[in-house]
């Protein structure tokens, strides 16, 4: 029985005593959380650190950081770089959420995904990004759309390519605040960590934060600042891989400087510092045609970005966390998967985190904190075409087991380089795995859509659709020196989402607004120098003609007589619909519009 208070001042007294109490233990519960940062390079693999036994490469950062922390031999990503990136901020196959190639429309990641950004935000993390995003140049699928407070990036999938700004190359770009283009000085990689290190130092309140830093580098081109590449002067490597060397390098100096400034901040302790990559080596290992001595090191791996054997897919992964449960100068050879990390992270900072959509991940915490891995399978496929295909490129994985395109069986803990096919020997084993396979793509199979970009959003009135993002299985200009030569012309079309009836502009472009060049215009050459690649030279086009068609409805303007752009309006449904935006030429041929700007005018 409770005894009622009949004194007002003791019941006042004893409730902020209670509110007091709440209030400290929220307190002490949010110091308490640890920051997270996930550092993801680009085209580094296995092989590309001196801590896996490449004799050449100098990372002397990574490889203190990798001994002192727990690494997860058996790590796994997609094979190329947005699918590894949808992987990593949903826990779900990039194949659920139209992200399973690099280009044409799909690697779009789609509105409805829950992101990690989206479930630190929810939770009181501090959220940014800083490097390359690659899932979605539009809205509302731009890194701040999708959780990220504080983000910023190269458009596209890497500086340089069709999205990104115009005549950026590393060093000097222009890259986007927020959605807002904004010019910086230095090499791409140090403005990443030297805004990861602005945004650490500049925090307005004591909220833990959680950051993802995603450099470009070492993705081609492969430019360089001088004096990293005259690291490997004498290396036995191509010039090429001269300046992937050194890109890899000034990542390490980076990583450097940024667990350096965590130490002197004190942060680092209670901070989890993952370190990845988002895919196999791109020139880590070199093998010449002519069957000449193969130049550098893959870790004896078998495959390089793109492939589906190890060398594709297998990476560097290590985890820090001085303060919290995650052993120390240890490592699991327990099969692990980028799509674990999300649930992995909400576990480890105490968030509850319900998913919305099936996971392909499971929390590996146990695993950090030295239990038993449990016995899983996961699958890992090279799509990079217009509509995922059930048994193109597939790898299903079972601890060190590999069963590749469904017939071919490796052991991967005793044939590291999957040079001996032991199919026949256990066909009990190749029947379950393919079980499995079969399973999981039903499971995926009804999730499979196109995302759509939304025309006249509220919250972006103009949107400027690029050709990496047309759909179309023919060759795609998805870099600025392939838009500098008009050579490509693809026929397809954008998979959009008309968002209100009435009146839209349509403003084609065979250069982008910022170049302040138009259709005709001939553009010089930039020459290279040994560390920085030029561009050749942009050829205009003479338009006698333009054509916008949204679903059956089409929009012509001809006989054009004009060197500059060309604007279309018309009258448009409400509804979800494919876009065609082409120029006629002088011999009435078809060249699309490399960029369509989209304005909404009116309902009138």
């Amino acid at each position: 029985m409770f005894r009622r208070i009949s004194n007002p001042l003791f019941l006042v007294s004893f409730l902020l005593f209670i509110g007091c109490n709440e209030s400290e233990k929220k307190e002490k519960q949010q110091v308490n959380r640890p920051n997270v940062i996930i550092i993801v390079t680009d085209d580094q693999g296995y092989g590309d650190l001196g801590y896996h036994g490449n004799p050449i490469i100098k990372t002397p950062n990574l490889d203190t950081f990798a001994s002192s922390a727990f690494e997860l031999t058996n790590f796994h990503v997609g094979t190329t770089c947005a699918p590894t990136r949808a992987g990593i901020m949903t826990g779900r196959n990039a194949n659920r959420n139209n992200a399973w190639h690099t280009i044409a429309g799909c690697s779009i990641l789609e509105e409805n995904e829950q992101t990690i950004a989206e479930v630190f935000a929810q939770n009181d993390y501090a959220t940014a990004m800083f490097g390359k995003w690659h899932l979605g140049d539009n809205y509302p699928f731009r890194p701040h759309d999708r959780g990220f407070q504080n983000a910023v990036y190269n458009g596209g999938g890497g500086v340089g390519q069709t999205p990104d700004y115009w005549d950026n190359d590393y060093f000097d770009d222009t890259y986007f605040r927020n959605g807002v283009p904004e010019k910086f000085e230095g090499y791409c990689t140090d403005i990443w960590f030297n805004e990861a290190k602005k945004f650490i130092q500049k925090r307005e309140d004591e909220r833990p934060f959680f950051m993802y830093l995603a450099t470009n580098a070492a993705h081609w081109p492969f430019n360089v600042p001088e004096e990293y590449a005259k690291k490997y002067t004498s290396a036995e490597l191509t010039e090429d891989q001269k300046r992937f060397y050194g890109m890899i390098s000034n990542i390490d100096d980076n990583f450097g400087e940024l667990v350096a400034l965590l130490r002197t901040e004190k942060l680092f302790e209670d901070t989890i510092i993952i370190f990845t990559t988002d895919n196999g080596t791109a020139l880590g290992i070199h093998y010449p045609k002519d069957g000449s001595q193969t130049l550098g090191f893959n870790g004896n791996l078998r495959g390089v970005k793109g492939s589906h054997y190890d060398g594709g897919h297998k990476v560097p992964f290590f985890i820090s966390w001085p303060n919290g449960n995650i052993k120390k100068q240890s490592s699991s050879d327990a099969l692990t998967a980028h799509v674990d990390l999300l649930p992995t992270l909400a576990e480890l900072t105490s968030i509850d985190f319900k998913p919305k959509k099936v996971l392909d991940g499971s929390s590996m915490a146990g695993i950090l904190e030295g239990a038993s891995p449990t016995d899983r399978m996961l699958v890992v496929d090279t799509q990079r075409n217009q509509w995922p295909e059930k048994g193109k490129n597939p790898c299903v994985m079972d601890g060190p087991w590999r069963l590749v395109n469904g017939e071919e069986l490796y052991n991967t803990s005793s044939d590291i380089g999957q040079k001996n096919d032991v199919a026949l020997q256990y066909p009990e084993r190749v029947s379950k795995m393919k079980e499995f396979y079969d399973s999981w793509w039903s499971s995926v199979e009804p999730e499979i859509r196109y995302s759509e970009i939304p025309l006249g959003n509220e919250n972006a009135n103009e949107v400027l659709l690029t050709i990496h993002d047309m759909h179309t299985q023919d060759n795609l200009p998805w870099n600025q020196f392939q838009i500098r030569k008009a050579e490509a012309k693809p026929k397809g079309y954008y998979s959009v989402s008309v968002e209100k009836t009435g009146r839209y502009r349509f403003h084609l472009r065979r250069y982008p607004q910022e170049s302040q060049m138009v259709n005709s215009q001939f553009v010089q050459a930039i020459e290279s120098t040994p560390y920085r690649d030029g561009a050749p030279e942009g050829k205009g086009v003479k338009v006698t003609g333009a054509v916008i068609k949204l679903n059956d409805k089409t929009l012509n303007v001809d006989n054009l007589n004009t060197t500059s752009n060309v604007i279309i309006e018309g009258d448009f449904e409400k509804g979800s619909a494919t876009l065609e935006s082409h120029f006629v030429l002088e011999d009435g041929s078809y060249f699309p519009a490399y960029y369509t700007l989209v304005e909404y005018m009116s309902n009138e």
